[in-house]
């Protein structure tokens, strides 16, 4: 059997889908005999949802927080077999879960070797594929597509043209000779090319409406319509999209009849709970170092924190990308101080995030009246965020011999350049008390940077309940 494509198993196997050999079979004969049954795009998918939600298997890998909200809305839409429009705001994961409808189709499908619409061999559509068929009976070659190329995405763009979505004259077979009219001079778009099989449209509403409209028979007779063409071809797609509630009214709308041609409209949402909101930053940050969990939770509050703030346009939304961000910033500057310093182990800590902050405020849009603030409202919410993550974590350990270490002559410094191992050392003693063992062990540290961090982090804590002082400035950090 032959190996797929390197590329298809990468962009595949980033949702959850295995990638397995090609069938070893080439010609329609050959696929009759082993008992092939051929199935429209809206059955083999409901089937395939159907078994996932009977065996207990998750249709959905790397979805958070949809469990019982869009995902159960979603499946229903599918088993009805409605084309479906997900609206949410930026950040809400709609593109990826629109991504792992490709793992509800069959691994492998069959097509004529060469269709350019992706004809089953059963079923011919095109007057070339028709000749072909009628030509070489059961001698008809068959190609194979993984589930991965079933599936198309299309950024929807003002200048998208009728002609990348649906099709048009190709002047270049008209140069060769063909008449005008013959369907071998047509150049199909990208939906008739995307049959048996899923297109995505992100941004719905920014496609210009007259690119609306030429969907219309796409969405309810299954069919295109190329200028003049007398042409009606049964495509078997599902259509998908994406669009921001507020688009309907700044940057565009989805026409009625469009809208009207989607059987189901389905909200997404943010993460509700934290946890899910902390899985999110783990599997879709791109971390170069140690990023310890807590840290996690607090970019994870912060976000969230953030989306609450009535200083912050929640018309636009915080994006999941902001807390993915700030994990991969923070991050950045523990390799950073790895490398200057000549850390082995490079471990963010609390110290970093003051860096993550500085550059995440682009990506927040503040009301009109917080102008000037913006510092200090970011400010205020991460100190919050982080007194809530230390409260959590560090509840019922006695603080007191640390406080009372730090009495005015004895102080420790930390700071963007300094290393786990000048951090710890630099530490007052506590005449055997066992604090930092019981900090370590509450945060699970394993090494120097992570006992460092979660040190550091009892420090912050202390500051913000006003046990002790802190002066910052110039990339350093003094506790006392």
């Amino acid at each position: 059997m032959e190996a797929p494509d390197p590329s298809i198993r990468r962009r595949f196997e980033d949702y959850g889908g295995g990638v397995s050999n090609r069938p070893d079979i080439f010609t329609v004969g050959e696929l009759r005999a082993a008992g092939h049954v051929q199935k429209d795009l809206r059955h083999e998918i409901r089937g395939n949802l159907l078994a996932a939600l009977a065996a207990n298997r998750d249709p959905w890998p790397g979805m958070f927080g949809f469990s019982r909200t869009v995902l159960p809305q979603l499946e229903r839409a599918l088993i009805a077999g409605h084309d479906i429009v997900l609206l949410g705001e930026r950040g809400q994961g709609k593109t990826r879960l629109l991504r792992t409808l490709a793992g509800l189709l069959d691994e492998w499908s069959p097509v004529i070797e060469g269709s350019e619409l992706n004809e089953h061999p059963y079923e011919p559509i095109t007057d070339q594929s028709r000749a072909a068929a009628l030509a070489e009976g059961d001698r008809l070659r068959v190609a194979w597509r993984h589930r991965s190329e079933r599936y198309v995405e299309k950024l929807a763009t003002p200048d998208t043209s009728v002609a990348d979505l649906i099709g048009d004259v190709d002047p270049m077979r008209v140069a060769e000779g063909r008449r005008l009219g013959d369907p071998e001079t047509i150049h199909y778009g990208l939906i008739p090319r995307s049959n048996r099989g899923i297109v995505a449209i992100n941004e719905l509403p920014d496609l210009a409406e007259r690119i609306q409209v030429a969907m219309l028979n796409v969405m309810e007779e299954r069919d295109i319509q190329i200028r003049g063409y007398v042409l009606r071809l049964p495509l078997d797609v599902l259509v998908v999209a994406s669009a921001n509630p507020e688009d309907y009214t700044n940057r565009g709308r989805i026409i009625t009849p469009l809208k009207d041609r989607f059987g189901a409209e389905i909200r997404t949402h943010y993460p509700v709970e934290l946890d899910d909101e902390v899985a999110v930053i783990r599997q879709e940050g791109r971390l170069v170092a140690d990023v310890p969990s807590i840290l996690l939770e607090i970019l994870a509050r912060y976000t969230r924190a953030l989306r609450q703030s009535p200083a912050i346009n929640q018309t636009s939304g915080v994006s999941a990308r902001f807390g993915i961000a700030g994990a991969e910033t923070v991050a950045a500057a523990a390799l950073r101080r790895a490398a200057v310093r000549g850390e082995a182990e490079p471990v963010a800590r609390i110290v970093d995030l003051e860096s993550a902050v500085d550059v995440l405020s682009g990506k927040i849009e503040f009301e009109s009246g917080e102008e000037g603030r913006e510092q200090a409202v970011l400010d205020h919410l991460v100190r919050t965020a982080t007194a809530e993550a230390v409260r959590e974590h560090y509840r019922g350990l006695d603080f007191g011999p640390l406080v009372a270490a730090l009495d005015g002559h004895r102080t420790v410094m930390t700071g963007e350049e300094v290393t786990a191992r000048e951090f710890l050392e630099n530490l007052p003693s506590l005449n055997g008390s066992g604090l930092y063992d019981e900090i370590g062990a509450r945060a699970e540290a394993a090494n120097d940077g992570q006992r460092a961090a979660a040190i550091e982090l009892a420090l912050e804590g202390l500051y913000l309940a006003r046990r002790i002082s802190k002066e910052s400035g110039d990339g350093e950090t003094i506790y006392g």
